[in-house]
């Protein structure tokens, strides 16, 4: 591999997508806080390679997720465990505690959390990519305290129902274009 340049991730969680640009990091995941934190500025990345004078890459989201039968059966194995791992490092990251009527907002279509049947998961992530400007979805399942049949529930969905439906949502949505 030598001459050649190795591809650069920065996470934006806790910075902004413009601090990133100032420690020279070319942004290309984005590990979302609040979705639309980075609609906006979802051309960040493509104009930080534009001003390092390199090409442009493709853009991925990875966010956290729990997908189930249902919406509310999705929430419900969620919802405790999502708040102890928030309440765990709030104080030392900074954040607030969440509540349940947070929780629900993140888990809602303006939200972070890709939670709930294969449908309501498709459905956000289909919506999301191109309002991202984003080519790659990186589900991170597996919130410590979900049982090995949660997750392994949660794969089995993602990758038999989810991932289909999203590439068909997207053909639909081009062909509207």
């Amino acid at each position: 591999m030598a001459g050649q340049d190795l591809p650069c991730f920065a996470n934006a969680s806790s910075t902004s997508p413009e601090e990133a640009i100032t420690f020279s990091l070319v942004l290309t995941s984005i590990l979302l806080s609040r979705y639309n934190r980075f609609t906006k500025s979802g051309g960040v990345p493509l104009k930080a390679l534009e001003r390092f004078g390199r090409p442009p890459l493709p853009v991925g989201v990875h966010a956290p997720g729990h997908v189930d039968v249902t919406d509310e059966k999705a929430r419900e194995a969620f919802w405790p465990r999502y708040r102890e791992v928030i309440r765990s490092v709030s104080e030392t990251r900074g954040f607030a505690i969440p509540t349940r009527e947070s929780f629900l907002h993140e888990v809602g279509p303006q939200g972070a959390l890709y939670v709930g049947s294969p449908e309501t998961v498709a459905q956000k992530i289909a919506a999301n990519l191109p309002a991202l400007g984003a080519t790659r979805f990186d589900l991170k399942y597996g919130m410590g305290g979900l049982s090995h049949q949660a997750l392994m529930t949660t794969i089995e969905l993602y990758g038999t129902q989810v991932v289909p439906r999203v590439r068909q949502l997207l053909v639909e949505a081009q062909g509207r274009c």
